[in-house]
């Protein structure tokens, strides 16, 4: 559970850090450009797929299985 969480953050601190510096690259962005510029990087999408499935597992399933 501790690794599982560790990765969950490390996950979400990657994509808060990535979507803060195209943020300073492009400031007049609107939230809909932020997210197409965000997502244009392959280790972003890969980071939003496992954050997803983190919260779907740990959340969502949990009762179900």
């Amino acid at each position: 559970m501790l690794l599982s969480t560790a990765f969950f953050a490390l996950c979400a601190i990657t994509l808060w850090l990535a979507s803060w510096g195209i943020r300073m690259r492009h400031p007049e962005a609107t939230v809909t450009e932020l997210f197409d510029l965000l997502l244009d990087d392959r280790s972003v999408r890969l980071a939003v797929i496992v954050i997803w499935w983190w919260l779907g597992w740990h959340f969502l399933a949990g009762a179900t299985l």
